[in-house]
């Protein structure tokens, strides 16, 4: 399967709902992506196979240095494939080029070898407060 990369790619809301639901062991939700991306965020990946969305990652930021990679999903079939390293690399290419400095990520411990081996990224000293 050929995998298509956009930034700031088309996506329905639907269908990210169901990727993320199926990505993260979730029952569907309703969310309206397109309105909370376009508000919030820098920029998005969508990764497309066969014309369907398998992949995409949030790129959040401080409207200055720091950006920062939110929900990134890739539809279990596609895991394994480097689906997920393309998108990150995609969303870091597309950071560093609107003038961020620092790209950030907290992510689960089974997800280490992903961001620090696969990715690229720094193990760092950081903080959590839960809400």
């Amino acid at each position: 399967m050929t995998i298509l990369y956009e930034w700031r790619g088309p996506l329905d809301n639907a269908a990210l709902d169901r990727l993320h639901a199926e990505g993260f062991g979730h029952p569907v939700g309703r969310a309206d992506w397109r309105t909370r991306l376009e508000r919030h965020s820098l920029g998005w990946v969508c990764a497309y196979g066969d014309g369907a969305l398998v992949g995409f990652v949030n790129v959040a930021w401080d409207g200055g240095a720091h950006a920062f990679l939110l929900d990134t999903v890739v539809a279990p079939r596609c895991r394994s494939a480097g689906v997920g390293t393309a998108l990150v690399a995609t969303a870091a290419e597309h950071a560093r080029a609107a003038g961020c400095a620092w790209l950030h990520v907290d992510f689960e411990e089974d997800l280490r070898r992903f961001y620090l081996d696969g990715c690229g990224f720094k193990e760092t000293a950081a903080g959590l407060v839960a809400l």
